[in-house]
């Protein structure tokens, strides 16, 4: 019996989109160093700052061993969610290389990962997956990522809400966040609904080519996360969870580090709501996350002194793990693109799930 065909990689050439040529990212590197050697300045030199130096000075280096631990096994978790997605049969090695440097873009990139997602579905075109494919799929991890934030803002506010968990909170903080997340959504399931456009045309225009294109994507992206979510696969399932609570573990372990332990609704809250600034056109979201957190965990009623600490901790943790294992796993891939002998970056769609 004959064995079935060998699956190779389309040959790749080293070019590199235009937001991950080296220049580039060399220069987004160092303005997001820069904005945040001017937030820890403003934290080590501002007046009426004292408490948060003597915080940040006393901090706890078990505590901020652990926020490390968490965040690896947070970023180690979108690995696990990101290759069932994206390509089943894709070699556990590919999966990691190229989810780590979604993630050290990220770091670098603003408007809340998307830069990441880019480079990743780059490099698996490259690697000769179809783009519509790469499109819906793209979609759907983000959706899947994105819904875990929505659903425990649903769950946390509207069970503040009804006072089955404290602190006690006014309704605008607790049941109106809970019904837009709730009616978020409801919405995005019903988009998914809906029927798509037909394919673009060749002699459409531009700008009606890629509308119509983004609405199939969409409405294509909706449909397959939500028939992942149906499957109920435990990679992505694990993945996409453990990605989100990991990460609000980094957060909570900070707390701890400069001596503070807020009501972990208090956190949860706090961090779904004051993440929104991380979608500002700032490199690597600096400033606009920072402000967003440390605003609504204090609205929420977190100490004010212990939250810049804690926050200020949390971000450097957050930016500095992704950006050097994804640095590192950057070139690695990127010397890989050019290897026919490779086909493990991703398989035709035939084979693809």
């Amino acid at each position: 019996m004959s064995s079935a065909p060998k699956l190779t990689a389309t040959p790749l050439d080293p070019d590199l989109p235009p937001d991950a040529q080296p220049r580039r990212l060399l220069r987004r590197g160092l303005q997001t160093v820069a904005l945040l050697g001017v937030l820890v300045a403003i934290v080590l030199l501002a007046p009426g700052l004292s408490e948060v130096r003597q915080r940040l000075g006393d901090a706890d280096l078990g505590w901020l061993a652990a926020a490390v631990g968490l965040e690896w096994l947070s970023c180690c978790s979108y690995v696990v969610g990101f290759r069932p997605v994206f390509c089943r049969h894709m070699s556990l090695r590919s999966a990691w290389q190229i989810a780590w440097a979604e993630l050290g873009m990220g770091s670098i990139v603003p408007a809340s990962g998307a830069g990441g997602l880019a480079l990743g579905a780059w490099i698996l075109r490259r690697g000769g997956m179809p783009a519509d494919q790469i499109a819906r799929r793209s979609v759907a991890f983000f959706l899947l990522k994105s819904s875990v934030n929505f659903v425990a803002v649903a769950v946390i506010g509207g069970l503040l809400a009804v006072g089955l968990i404290g602190p006690h909170q006014p309704l605008w903080r607790t049941a109106l966040p809970a019904a837009l997340s709730v009616a978020v959504i409801v919405g995005v399931a019903a988009l998914g609904r809906l029927g798509d456009p037909g394919p673009a045309r060749a002699d459409d225009d531009k700008v009606p080519r890629l509308w119509t294109e983004a609405r199939r994507a969409l409405g294509g992206g909706i449909r397959e996360a939500l028939a992942f979510l149906r499957a109920g696969d435990p990679s992505v399932l694990v993945g996409t969870f453990g990605y989100w609570a990991f990460d609000n573990a980094v957060l909570w372990a900070a707390y701890h580090a400069v001596g503070s332990s807020p009501p972990i609704s208090v956190i949860l809250m706090g961090y779904l709501i004051g993440q929104l600034g991380g979608a500002l056109p700032l490199p690597g979201g600096i400033g606009g996350m920072d402000l967003g957190l440390v605003g609504t965990l204090i609205v929420y009623g977190a100490p004010a002194e212990a939250t810049v600490a804690a926050v200020l901790a949390y971000r450097v943790i957050l930016f500095w793990l992704p950006l050097v294992v994804g640095a590192v796993e950057f070139w690695s891939l990127r010397r890989a693109l050019n290897q026919p002998d490779r086909p493990d970056l991703c398989l035709p769609s035939r084979r693809a799930g």
